[in-house]
């Protein structure tokens, strides 16, 4: 099967389109015929080497955490899926024409989406829910400002926290504001303008999916016994503050991505795709994506 791989840590010169073996379904697996993969920030930070002392690599190596496709085959003892069906999960080695994963990495994609569409959801649309009902897990009234608000994980947690019945207050660049407003959040701030971010009120919470000086900043208008929660990892001015920090890592969870993915086919939560690349152009689809302020960016078959 074709599959991109990562020859070496480096710029996207490092990745290559090459055969590979088809990997074998075990049992509790699934085997899916690959329709298009998402790409994520992970993906390029491995590819960079930011991520080898906590995730090291043995080369080569296939990239890839979300995928859609049609199952082609189950292995012993699933029962919740069978050949023909269209999928999405959270998985590994995704850049590929076929992948492998357990069952509970899997959720089937409505029938009124795009299957291609599909693989944009599972990583960033988890990440994002988990984020805020895990790490932040807001009570109904509390004030909540989510740092990145339009990126696909801040999309997915601005959901997940009206949800429950938060105060939301989405957090983005001030050129972002208008396109913002359409999330229907409680509010807008541009955290990149002094006279905006002057203005946020006193937080109960903070979702942050940006990190770096932004978050820094923000932390001083968080409540005493207020909670910040992360996907980037705990950031070193939160300590000595009264306030929990919580850094999560997403992980699979089948129910609650099949209920995503009927959420975005009502139209409740909307995550963008920029482009289609076919996986060939995989050098352009991830330069595209790592230069930030797009939508997702996906790899067809």
């Amino acid at each position: 099967m074709k599959a991109v791989v990562l020859k070496s840590y480096g710029d996207v010169d490092a990745l290559a389109v090459q055969d590979m073996p088809e990997p074998k379904v075990g049992p509790g697996e699934v085997k899916v015929r690959v329709t298009a993969a998402g790409i994520n920030p992970v993906d390029w930070k491995i590819r960079r080497g930011d991520m080898k002392a906590m995730m090291p690599l043995q080369f080569p190596t296939i990239l890839g955490r979300d995928v859609a496709g049609e199952v082609m085959e189950v292995g012993p003892g699933v029962s919740d899926f069978k050949p023909g069906d269209r999928v999405m999960g959270v998985v590994n080695a995704g850049y590929a024409e076929k992948v492998v994963a357990p069952v509970e990495s899997w959720a089937k994609v409505p029938e009124s989406m795009d299957l291609k569409d599909a693989a944009a959801l599972p990583l960033v649309t988890l990440t994002g829910v988990q984020l805020m009902e895990e790490a932040v897990n807001p009570k109904k009234g509390d004030t909540v400002l989510v740092i990145g608000a339009l990126g696909a994980v801040g999309r997915a947690a601005v959901f997940a926290a009206k949800a429950r019945g938060a105060k939301v207050l989405a957090g983005v660049r001030g050129s972002q504001k208008a396109e913002a407003q359409k999330l229907g959040v409680d509010g807008v701030f541009a955290l990149d303008v002094a006279d905006e971010f002057s203005k946020l009120p006193m937080l109960d919470a903070v979702a942050d999916t940006v990190g770096g000086q932004v978050v820094a900043r923000v932390l001083e208008k968080v409540k005493p016994g207020g909670t910040l929660g992360s996907v980037l990892g705990e950031p070193p001015e939160a300590k000595g503050r009264q306030i929990t920090v919580r850094a999560i890592l997403s992980h699979p969870d089948s129910r609650r991505l099949t209920q995503l993915g009927q959420a975005v086919a009502k139209g409740d939560l909307v995550i963008p795709v920029s482009k289609r690349f076919p996986l060939e152009q995989v050098k352009e689809a991830q330069k595209l994506a790592e230069q930030g302020g797009v939508g997702k960016v996906l790899l067809v078959n």
